[in-house]
């Protein structure tokens, strides 16, 4: 199996039968309380960008090896667009920089909304863009939208 397979599933994630990308961000989400608690936001929004950037090239080669636009196997995507959307859920507001679940489940719940419903400008990204970057982008477009939510709505309730 090349690196790129490898790492585009997340290590086999997936290759799941039902729903890989719902498997993904169900994965991704207490991999990302992990690292805010170690690090905060910032570090979140580093493991975010990098997992994109990463993701990135391995799921332009995977794709350009196998034929196929954008295939279910890459998760990556959804890795990387389920932690943008949690980095949001870890922002200090209000004084507090504590972590609360209820934050993380609102920002799964939307990610995964915002990536299966496509709302624009999600849309627009899995049309229009091609490759690697193509595989990517509206999973996180998907995912700043989910943690823009996650902030208005933090402001209006405490989570």
């Amino acid at each position: 199996m090349r690196a790129s397979t490898v790492i585009a599933s997340v290590l086999g994630i997936g290759y799941f039968k039902i729903a890989p990308g719902t498997v993904m961000s169900a994965v991704a989400v207490p991999l990302a309380f992990l690292i805010a608690s170690q690090g905060g936001s910032i570090a979140l929004f580093a493991a975010s960008f990098l997992a994109f950037g990463v993701g990135v090239w391995a799921c332009g080669d995977h794709v350009r090896a196998n034929g196929c636009e954008d295939p279910s196997e890459c998760v990556i995507d959804e890795l990387a667009g389920q932690w943008l959307a949690c980095a949001f859920a870890v922002l200090p507001l209000a004084g507090t920089g504590a972590l609360f679940l209820p934050a993380f489940a609102l920002a799964f719940v939307l990610f995964r909304l915002f990536d299966i419903w496509k709302p624009w400008p999600v849309s627009w990204a899995d049309q229009k863009l091609e490759g690697g970057f193509g595989v990517m982008a509206d999973d996180m477009l998907a995912g700043l939208m989910a943690g823009i939510v996650v902030i208005v709505m933090r402001m209006e309730v405490p989570l």
